[in-house]
Parts: C-alpha cells; structure tokens; sequence
C-alpha cells in the first residue's frame, strides 16, 4: 500500500533522499583509498559505514513512500546514531593514535567485533567536549535543534503521543501528513549537514577529488596543488545544500583545511 495523493508522492523529501544516499555512495566509494591510521583494516573503514547510512537513507525513503512516516522517523532516528558512531570512532582515532600507539585498541576491538563502542549518550558528549572540534561545535551548539531533532525522533520510536502512531496508518486521511513530510525533509537535511560537517572537519582530505592519485597511477606529475582539489561530487553538495542551508558550516571547514572548498 502506498499514499496515493499526487502531492504527497511528489514531495521534495523524496528526491532529497535520493540525492544524500547517492552521496554517501560516492563517498564509500572515494575514501576506500585512505587507510584508517590506528586500526588493522587494509581499507578505510569509513567506507561501509558511509555504505551502510546509504543504505538506511534508501530503506528511509521506501518506507515514508509507503506512508509509513513514524516508521521513518525510527530509521531518521538510526542514521542519527549512526552519525554519532562514525564521528565518535574519526575523533577517537584522532586523539589517540600516534607512534607509540599504533593500534587504538577500543575502536579496533569494535572494528573486529571484540567490544562494544560506548552508549549514544556517552559518545555525544565526547563529541561535544572536544577541543579539537571546538570550532565546529561552537557552530552545531548555536541553537537546540538538534536536541529538539532527537526528541522528535524518540517520540516517534517510543510512541511518546498517540498522533505518532497514526502517522504510520497509510490507508486513513491525515491532515497535517504534508507538514511531517516537510518537517521530516529539514531533519534528514540536519542530519546530513552535521554528519558531513563534523567528518570533513576532522578529516579534510576525505575532500579530495581524484585527480592526484590519478596522475600518480599513471606515472605523470600531479599538477601543482592538486592534492587540495576538491572533488565535484563534494562542492556539488557544498553549493547546492550546506552553504545555503549553513554557511556558518562551510566557512568554519574552510577555515581548518588547507582544501580548496569554495
């Protein structure tokens, strides 16, 4: 079963999700190359956690077609962990590797299945007390809404009010569906520009367009700078979505990284 009304199918949010889980492949597909320094894994392990987002952002988007909203504010829900865990284990490697600790055993022990990563709670507040991302955080904690965000999206998954499993029925006239969907449209857009701000951040060749690596492969000079070229994919979303949306976001990675974003 699916909504039929012409004007929900049609809802931005759809092509939006479109857009974010076709980034996340791409970008799987663009830091494969860069070893994930403190670790044993022989390729990045960024690469299928960005894999696995793609994939929640595509059940995200099949699930609210079939009109099932509430269930998709359980899986806006997991993406937001899911965000928190990549950010948590980019930060913890990055505090805590260096010569004499090769291997940083709590997130090479999650990496192999050997111990559990902190709960949510726990890892955010890392996050939040970082010095290292104090520039970044100073922009994310200017307001609450991502507090409110998270709320929402408990409210959905725990049935907080009742009106939150009414938006799971798909065969009755809601009202106010056409507004969840807006309202679900600007939190997945949160999502996203806090996720990718936070990583960008911390890991700003993650940026890097191929060109470098390719003129390496083939045996020529890489043109001067081009290890700081950007790649289009990433300006591409910078352009169309997080500087219009956050350019407080923007200009605070450009500001740390020697990556030529524009």
């Amino acid at each position: 079963m699916q909504v039929t009304d012409k004007a929900y199918q049609e809802h931005r949010v759809f092509a939006e999700l479109q857009g974010y889980l076709e980034f996340y492949g791409q970008l799987a597909i663009s830091v494969f190359s860069f070893a994930t320094m403190g670790t044993k894994a022989i390729y990045n392990i960024d690469t299928y956690v960005d894999s696995s987002i793609q994939g929640t952002l595509e059940s995200m988007r099949t699930i609210l077609f079939a009109g099932r909203i509430n269930d998709a504010y359980t899986l806006l829900r997991k993406y937001h962990d899911s965000a928190v865990i990549n950010v948590y284990s980019n930060l913890y490697l990055h505090d805590n590797f260096s010569i004499e600790d090769f291997i940083v055993e709590k997130i090479n022990n999650w990496f192999q299945g050997r111990e559990r990563l902190p709960e949510y709670r726990v890892m955010s507040q890392y996050i939040k007390a970082s010095g290292a991302l104090k520039p970044i955080n100073d922009v994310f904690n200017v307001d609450d809404r991502y507090k409110r965000l998270r709320d929402r999206c408990n409210d959905h998954t725990h049935y907080n009010f009742y009106r939150h499993a009414m938006l799971n029925n798909n065969e009755m006239h809601i009202e106010n569906r056409a507004w969840w969907l807006d309202r679900c449209s600007e939190d997945v857009r949160d999502l996203f520009i806090l996720h990718i701000g936070y990583i960008f951040f911390l890991n700003g060749h993650y940026m890097m367009s191929s060109d470098h690596m390719d003129a390496l492969e083939c045996g020529t000079q890489p043109e001067e700078d081009s290890q700081y070229w950007v790649a289009p994919f990433i300006q591409e979303v910078f352009d169309k979505i997080i500087t219009p949306r956050r350019p407080d976001v923007t200009s605070t990675i450009k500001a740390s990284s020697a990556m030529q974003l524009s």
